[in-house]
């Protein structure tokens, strides 16, 4: 079975106007998804990222350049991932299509992972 990382993208001012009761409704939605996933064998990690800015390198003529980023003005952030078993692409995006982060104008980025 391959393995896949589902890469949950969304927009930063989504969830700006959601009361805590809202928020909290949001939350045991991924929560009930995220069980009946692991009950099914299918789903082997995952977890929200820290809402905080990061950092980011990059090597430029032989130095490396750390900055603070992603930026929160950005029309996209990365704010968790999950590792999914599926037998290919075909059954991942099965999988996956009920994730409620589509229910939020999120993205979902599904890849594979190369397991050399």
């Amino acid at each position: 079975m391959a393995k896949f990382m589902l890469l949950l993208h969304d927009n930063p001012l989504a969830f700006a106007d959601v009361s805590p009761e809202q928020m909290q409704k949001v939350i045991e939605k991924y929560q009930a998804w995220g069980k009946r996933l692991r009950e099914q064998g299918v789903i082997q990690g995952g977890h929200k990222l820290k809402d905080e800015p990061g950092k980011v390198m990059r090597s430029q003529a032989g130095q490396v350049r750390i900055t603070d980023g992603p930026y929160s003005e950005s029309k996209e952030i990365l704010g968790g991932f999950y590792i999914i078993e599926a037998a290919d692409y075909a059954q991942a995006l099965e999988r996956s299509k009920d994730c409620p982060h589509l229910g939020y104008g999120g993205t979902i980025e599904v890849r594979q992972v190369d397991l050399v």
